[in-house]
């Protein structure tokens, strides 16, 4: 597994804790942590987003729901065209093509992992 991968993962079972221990919006935010950092890879991409869908679904947050529909269908078709906003946390409260500065923790983690 490539160091990437480890950083991405490590967030999501952050996230994976927080819910089991019912505290949804940390657990989003991992994975908004987890979307910045594997939003240039397909396969990262849409599980982020297929495990956003799932929190939408468990706040029965219909916006979530289908913003992350339409944005697993963009994941698995664009990523791989390079068709994505750099830094962007991939929720629906942000719109899908907004590109955001990226957290210098996450930063440090991208630029680290590209050089090595």
């Amino acid at each position: 597994m490539d160091k990437l991968s480890e950083h991405i993962d490590a967030e999501i079972i952050c996230a994976d804790r927080s819910l089991e221990n019912g505290d949804i919006a940390p657990a989003f935010e991992h994975l908004e942590r987890a979307h910045v950092l594997g939003q240039s890879i397909t396969y990262q991409h849409t599980r982020i987003h297929w495990r956003m869908l799932k929190i939408g679904w468990k706040r029965k947050d219909a916006r979530e729901i289908f913003g992350q529909l339409v944005r697993i269908v963009g994941a698995a078709t664009k990523t791989a065209f390079g068709i994505y906003p750099t830094g962007n946390t991939g929720g629906s409260n942000v719109w899908f093509f907004r590109p955001m500065p990226i957290a210098e923790d996450l930063k440090q983690i991208l630029d680290k992992t590209k050089k090595n």
